[in-house]
């Protein structure tokens, strides 16, 4: 059974008076355990495509099955447990909350769940330990890189234990270096912990990390094998962060 299903999905939005179709009936599936990286042109439905897999926006027709569950006909509810319980996001601009320390950021989602504080505690312990930030416990993400606050938005995507992680350009807001350090990271961790993946991204310095490259076009998903993907500027391009502050 795959961990990711999807099935003739498609949806639109209103763009002043006009409906635009961003996605025409996309199928795909994704094994457990996969790396699948999403790349394609702005506008395209890349991060579209991610918030329905992410039960943040729901399609106007198609069906979409996590973990062998459909999400067709679920309450808002039920989706928002679902993403609470299962899924990770890691997002572009990082999003933690300011005024927490890293450890208190990895803590969220373990705080949303009703976690006691010293389960919590040592859960976010141990992941800032495995991403390289033993000594930052009690940091100000305020008063840290780029690449740092990129390490600690990847712990707090794991602090729950998902089994499914779903990351919105990760490596936009990092230069080449912190980039790939953190796309390293984030590549080795899933696999330790055989998690599944799904990366929306425009860099293809980071392709070499994906099992497989799907490309979104004209709201179509086609497999990606060889020659260049054409890269276009982000304008246009709406970032998952956003989405979810809109969504169900």
């Amino acid at each position: 059974m795959p961990a990711i299903e999807a099935r003739q999905i498609q949806k639109s939005f209103l763009r002043g008076k006009q409906r635009a179709d961003v996605l025409r009936g996309v199928d795909l599936k994704v094994k457990r355990g996969e790396i699948v990286f999403l790349v394609g042109p702005s506008g395209s439905g890349k991060s579209t495509l991610l918030a329905i897999l992410g039960c943040i926006l729901s399609p106007d027709q198609g069906d979409v099955r996590l973990l062998g569950q459909s999400l067709r006909g679920l309450s808002p509810e039920a989706r928002t447990l679902l993403r609470r319980d299962k899924i990770g996001f890691v997002f572009q601009k990082f999003q933690l909350i300011r005024g927490l320390t890293a450890i208190d950021n990895v803590r969220v989602p373990l705080m949303l769940k009703g976690v006691s504080d010293s389960v919590s505690q040592q859960r976010g312990r141990e992941l800032l330990v495995d991403v390289g930030l033993a000594d930052h416990l009690t940091a100000d993400p305020r008063r840290m890189s780029a690449g740092q606050c990129q390490r600690i938005a990847i712990a707090r995507a794991l602090a729950s234990d998902p089994e499914l992680i779903f990351a919105d350009e990760p490596t936009a807001s990092l230069d080449e270096t912190n980039g790939r350090l953190a796309m390293e990271l984030f590549a080795r961790l899933v696999r330790e912990r055989n998690k599944t993946a799904i990366v929306v991204t425009h860099d293809p310095r980071i392709y070499s990390f994906a099992d497989r490259i799907l490309e979104v076009k004209d709201g179509m998903v086609r497999e990606h094998s060889t020659g260049p993907i054409p890269q276009t500027a982000l304008v246009g391009s709406v970032p998952l962060a956003k989405l979810m502050a809109t969504g169900s």
